[in-house]
């Protein structure tokens, strides 16, 4: 990817672990500035190695999205942010026909997030993105299809990529895109927790429901974070400067729609 963002400066979102973090180092290695933003206390640490990493101080920020007044807080400290990766979101089983108290809590935590902190941050991070700026949101492949029990995560990644496809238009005038990436199975805490609540579930070892699960890709084997890279950066760049409004499914051909 060489230098192709030398001197943009990239904000990513939920970036403490997992594909946010693979795409902190993506970015830092296509020459870009970054800033890290994450809910956990680790955010701090996490920006220190990458620095001793990749030799290149990052920005880092310790921010609940779903908090809009610490939401406003950080949007303030910017003073530009040519792309910003919407990339946090919570992904937790909601099964409709548990009778305890926690799935609605569960399930208005995933809406919070997952949606309302995505349109919060963009929206308030607005004045300080260039025209010709960029905005990636991570949505999922289960934005454009279902699975049982993960109704929350499901209509909320739907709503990402809604999300995603009305912003393109508004923001259109300024010259800034905007596009999502809908991850399909790649190894993280998040995606091996909804894993093991699948397996329990349905009274199967993890290992064979993982089995099955690749099997039904075109191209087996389970993906890491730094497999999706490529795709954000590239729209993130000067090669995709016609793209807004779309939604690109990187799964390795488990959904091919």
């Amino acid at each position: 990817m060489g230098a192709e963002l030398s001197g943009k400066h990239v904000v990513v979102t939920g970036a403490n672990r997992g594909i946010g973090l693979g795409l902190a180092q993506g970015f830092l290695e296509a020459g870009a500035e970054v800033t890290i933003v994450a809910f956990e206390d680790d955010v701090q640490e996490v920006a220190e190695r990458l620095y001793k990493d990749h030799g290149k101080a990052v920005g880092h920020i310790k921010c609940d999205i779903s908090d809009l007044d610490q939401v406003k807080a950080m949007c303030a400290s910017f003073d530009q942010v040519d792309v910003l990766i919407n990339n946090a979101g919570f992904e937790y089983i909601t099964p409709i026909d548990d009778p305890a108290d926690h799935v609605d809590e569960v399930f208005r935590q995933i809406i919070e997030t997952n949606v309302i902190g995505t349109f919060s941050v963009t929206r308030y991070l607005l004045d300080k993105i260039p025209d010709g700026g960029r905005i990636v949101n991570s949505a999922s492949m289960w934005g454009k299809t279902a699975v049982s029990e993960f109704s929350a995560y499901c209509a909320s990644k739907h709503a990402v990529i809604g999300l995603t496809r009305s912003l393109a238009q508004e923001l259109a005038p300024r010259g800034i895109s905007v596009n999502a990436v809908c991850p399909g199975w790649v190894r993280t805490v998040a995606s091996m927790r909804s894993l093991a609540f699948m397996a329990a579930r349905q009274d199967r070892t993890e290992v064979d429901l993982l089995d099955e699960i690749v099997s039904a890709q075109a191209l087996g084997g389970l993906m890491e974070p730094s497999d999706m890279v490529a795709m954000y950066v590239f729209l993130s760049g000067p090669a995709a400067a016609n793209i807004t409004g779309q939604s690109f499914t990187v799964d390795r051909g488990e959904l091919m729609q």
